[in-house]
């Protein structure tokens, strides 16, 4: 079956008065169609910049990226970028209205995913009246709202306190597997990686390439995160990812 994205020999580098900035170097992976694909590293390592390229927000120096098929791309960013002005119903229909599409089936679908994930007696509401979870299910919300056919995820839990983080990358992850979407997480948090992807790609320190790569697989139901933690398999999971990226911390 031919992948969703294919991405060949990525090469990207920053540049400065300074000089160059090598930031990516022969990176190459695919992602297959309905798969969750997280992506860990160093700090600094270009995990954003290479959620950027794949945007199509920065051009590559050098390789390719290509799609199987005409893809529209869901971007969610680490903050929710809710506007105030806006009740909740009016900022999850934001895409659409940008991209002309209010139609009644799309309207539709925006009103059953509110009710589908608890936020539909809140719609009149402004962002500031809602918890900071509430707020991150609404922007994923926005972000289904267009029914793109791959989404980006750069962090979308760290502004979060580690409980609502908790309950609420697992609401989010549980919501991407029902809508059987293909997603790319960038994530600093090995728990979160190893419980909610089915493939880690490790990346090295810049300029960085793929160190490694995990297949992750659990013979429970993954919608508790707690019921996860608890198994053989996560705490071998997260031992491995810990390793490979231990070995590029300088001792």
């Amino acid at each position: 079956m031919q992948p969703v994205l294919s991405v060949k020999n990525l090469y990207y580098s920053y540049h400065n008065l300074k000089g160059e900035t090598p930031a990516i170097a022969d990176i190459s992976f695919d992602v297959a169609e309905g798969e969750f694909l997280a992506i860990v590293g160093p700090s600094g390592c270009g995990k954003s910049t290479l959620l950027s390229i794949i945007a199509g927000l920065l051009k590559p120096e050098g390789g390719s990226l290509s799609f199987g098929w005409p893809t529209t791309i869901g971007y969610m960013l680490q903050h929710d970028h809710l506007f105030e002005w806006r009740t909740i119903y009016q900022n999850v229909i934001l895409g659409l209205e940008l991209n002309k599409s209010m139609t009644k089936e799309n309207i539709d679908y925006v009103l059953q995913l509110l009710k589908d994930y608890g936020l539909y007696s809140f719609k009149d509401q402004k962002p500031s009246q809602l918890s900071g979870g509430m707020r991150q299910r609404a922007a994923l919300i926005r972000t289904l709202a267009i029914k793109p056919s791959l989404l980006l995820l750069d962090e979308p839990f760290s502004a979060l306190d580690f409980q609502t983080r908790l309950t609420v990358s697992a609401d989010i992850g549980n919501i991407i597997r029902q809508t059987e979407k293909t997603a790319i997480l960038i994530t600093h948090d090995l728990s979160e990686a190893v419980t909610l992807a089915d493939r880690v790609l490790v990346l090295s320190k810049r300029p960085s390439t793929v160190k490694a790569e995990l297949n992750i697989h659990y013979d429970i139901d993954r919608a508790s995160p707690l019921s996860i933690r608890n198994t053989a398999e996560y705490q071998e999971y997260f031992n491995k990812l810990w390793k490979e990226l231990s070995d590029d911390v300088p001792k």
